[in-house]
């Protein structure tokens, strides 16, 4: 099957270097270029391309703009492809991500670059082609238009407190996760621990974008390092995140779980030590990684959510967990954090009550 592909970037050197790669992969087809947001748009309604490579720094309609119009006007799966991994440019990466592009890769410097470099951005791009995207409207406050539902009185009355959150995601990850922790309160939110899938190098920068706009402390995780209240523990590159009873946090380097290292099911198998008193949540993403591990948190007696399939940009992970029984609940992003933060209410005041 051929994927068409439409490349938006001012620069025509970059544009001619990414055109003549692909060009080499007889499963693309380059169906049109665009030096600038206004010409992405346009091409995209006209050739309907099955993925777009993202510039954002072009004249007359920023990548930014662009990748909101394609997402509300003809939606469909966009990368984006940035220059340097430099801190002010993974903040316009996840800046990016939160407009509704897929995923963030580093550009092709040249048609030398190693072959396994390049094996592996036309493997993503293959990947992030078969997505199928939902389209996103846009509300006054330049933030994706929330699916909010009510949330009834929380199933957790009557259970043990809350000590640990788990959040899974990967495609579509960052922002969800974002608008997750911007819906809690860090002086009343338990320990949480996050695995999210993301390209080498960007998670230091993932950790300080969370932290500047959500309130919670983000750092990745170290070996020793403990769970605390109101923080936010990162999985590493690399290594798995797993936790024990009592908020120690151990890293492990072990094969690969449900095809990925770090393993969201490595760290929800882990978690399913606290019982009743921990809450795992698995949000969108490509494949069926978390959909075991969410499995065997809620036979342990957790509370487990899955993201619906509505408001997931991929509905991978959360499809297969519902698939296998793993979620006790299935919700709207919009609705995650009330349903968390009622929980954890809940648990604390059967607790004092017990006293």
């Amino acid at each position: 099957m051929i994927t068409k592909i439409l490349i938006v970037d001012d620069s025509a050197t970059q544009r001619q270097v990414l055109r003549e790669m692909l060009a080499q992969d007889p499963e693309f087809e380059v169906v049109g270029e665009a030096a600038d947001g206004l010409e992405a748009l346009e091409l995209c309604h006209r050739l309907q391309p099955d993925l777009v490579t993202m510039d954002i720094q072009m004249p007359r309609m920023n990548g930014y703009e662009a990748i909101r119009r394609i997402m509300s006007e003809t939606p469909r799966p966009v990368v984006v492809l940035t220059s340097s991994f430099s801190d002010r440019m993974l903040g316009i990466s996840f800046k990016a991500l939160d407009s509704g592009a897929l995923m963030v890769l580093g550009k092709p410097a040249s048609l030398s670059m190693p072959q396994e470099e390049k094996g592996r951005l036309l493997g993503q791009l293959k990947a992030m082609a078969g997505v199928k995207v939902v389209g996103r409207r846009w509300n006054r406050l330049d933030r994706p238009a929330a699916h909010r539902e009510p949330i009834k009185a929380s199933p957790r009355a009557g259970r043990s407190p809350v000590e640990l959150i788990c959040l899974g995601a990967s495609t579509g990850g960052p922002p969800a996760v974002q608008g997750i922790l911007q819906g809690l309160s860090p002086e009343s939110t338990p320990p949480i621990a996050l695995v999210q899938h993301i390209n080498l190098g960007f998670v230091d920068s993932l950790a300080r974008w969370l932290s500047e706009t959500t309130g919670f402390m983000v750092e990745p995780a170290k070996m020793g390092c403990r769970l605390q209240p109101g923080k936010v523990i990162l999985a590493p590159e690399k290594r798995h995140l797993t936790v024990l009873k009592g908020g120690m946090v151990r890293l492990i380097d072990a094969d690969l779980v449900d095809g990925h290292r770090p393993s969201v099911t490595a760290l929800f198998r882990s978690a399913a030590v606290y019982g009743s008193s921990a809450v795992g949540v698995l949000l969108t993403g490509m494949g069926r990684d978390g959909a075991q591990g969410l499995l065997e948190m809620k036979n342990a007696g957790a509370w487990t959510i899955a993201q619906n399939r509505e408001t997931s940009v991929v509905y991978g992970m959360p499809g297969e967990a519902v698939a296998l029984g793993g979620a006790n609940e299935v919700l709207p992003l919009g609705s995650i954090a009330n349903r968390i933060t009622k929980m954890c209410a809940s648990g604390k005041e059967a607790h004092n009550n017990g006293k």
